[in-house]
């Protein structure tokens, strides 16, 4: 390998937002993720609705009309 052209990996803190932290490796300074291993229904057994970009909401304004019948 060229020296000098890779970027820095180096050890990180990783945050979900359920608050569960973890250490892993990557190039970026910090990761932020919606979903863990602490929380994510495969794992939990436990179903969740993860509303990403406000989905839920958007599908529900559009089909609003045909849910009222």
């Amino acid at each position: 390998m060229k020296s000098g052209i890779h970027p820095e990996y180096k050890e990180v803190q990783a945050t979900c937002a359920c608050g569960e932290t973890f250490m892993t490796q990557s190039t970026a300074k910090k990761i932020q993720t919606e979903i863990c291993s602490k929380c994510h229904p495969f794992f939990t057994g436990q179903q969740k609705l993860v509303d990403s970009e406000g989905r839920v909401e958007r599908f529900q304004r559009k089909y609003a009309k045909h849910l009222k019948k």
